[in-house]
């Protein structure tokens, strides 16, 4: 193979203080990754033809975001190879565990849930994505709906928004009383207690996404005729009720952040450090079998996760 197929290209940086990939530093570095994620026959074939240089030539993206990509898929399969041990002693030791994702709109909630169950047994988990509550359940305690998805002995359930819709979207779309919202802050920090002394371990995460990256993604969805069912009403109203959606968001954090069932902030603009970072963290605070064997970092970038505290920034 040329020499010259690596040399070291002088990339555009469009952001400011963005660091460029490491293995452009290195005349070497597209062998050392490629090496990593194609077959022998194949590598030999992407050097040959300079797949990667035409690839940010043509597709409109940087030789930089190319191995970004790169490296982002070979750390998820590190990562999910030990979500799958997780499950493992999961289904082993009998335990519960209740993972919520709450956040903005389009801040990367679902895709990320995705990551997590892409490759674990699917007897022994449920996605819980609740529609709107029924007249029925309307009259019932608020919490019935939630407690019927709870976790049984030997699995995970991922819910993709949870009881919080209480908190946060209801009031703000007027889809609750006072009453009712000022109610739900009260019983729920006890709610969550008593989950968490009958065993089932609660992870929270909030995914925090700027205000222009969430409408960035929405004119994504809008134009992409894959993904524009993803835009509701509500979802529509977002921007405009930008300051509404932040002033219940803290109040739902001050009230109901406790040391057993603490929220997890995520700064979601970057969607896949996102959804790398939140994997790794539940991967840290659950003490399953042979982690100690990983095969990669199990301590989560505390630039991109960490809990909430009061005078923490984040980005919405």
């Amino acid at each position: 193979m040329a020499a010259r197929s690596f040399k070291q290209v002088k990339l555009k940086i469009s952001k400011e203080n963005e660091v460029p990939h490491a293995l452009l530093a290195n005349p070497n570095g597209h062998k050392e990754i490629l090496l990593h994620v194609v077959e022998k026959k194949n590598y030999k074939r992407l050097i040959k033809e300079k797949i990667v240089k035409n690839l940010a030539k043509y597709g409109g993206i940087t030789e930089q975001e190319i191995l970004e990509r790169m490296d982002y898929y070979i750390e998820l399969e590190k990562l999910q190879a030990e979500l799958v041990k997780m499950q493992q002693w999961v289904v082993k030791e009998k335990k519960r565990i209740a993972i919520i994702f709450e956040g903005r709109d389009a801040s990367g909630k679902g895709s990320t849930i995705r990551r997590f169950t892409q490759h674990i047994m699917p007897r022994h988990f449920r996605v819980v994505a609740l529609p709107a509550p029924t007249e029925l359940e309307k009259g019932q305690w608020y919490f019935t709906r939630y407690v019927k998805e709870l976790p049984n002995p030997g699995s995970l359930v991922f819910f993709d928004r949870s009881w919080y819709n209480r908190a946060v979207v209801e009031p703000v779309m007027g889809f609750c009383t006072e009453r009712q919202y000022q109610g739900f802050l009260r019983q729920v920090p006890d709610f969550e207690h008593m989950i968490y002394e009958d065993g089932i371990t609660i992870i929270k995460f909030w995914f925090s996404v700027s205000k222009e990256e969430q409408e960035k993604r929405f004119k994504s969805r809008d134009n992409n005729p894959l993904k524009n069912w993803k835009l509701s009403p509500v979802d529509k109203k977002a921007q405009s009720l930008w300051d509404e959606f932040s002033h219940y968001k803290e109040q739902m954090f001050t009230r109901t952040h406790t040391n057993y069932a603490p929220w997890v902030i995520v700064r979601a603009d970057k969607k896949l450090k996102a959804r790398l970072e939140s994997i790794r963290y539940v991967l840290s605070v659950i003490p399953y079998e042979g982690k100690e064997n990983a095969k990669v970092s199990l301590n989560p970038d505390p630039n991109i996760i960490g809990r909430y505290y009061i005078n923490n920034e984040n980005l919405d």
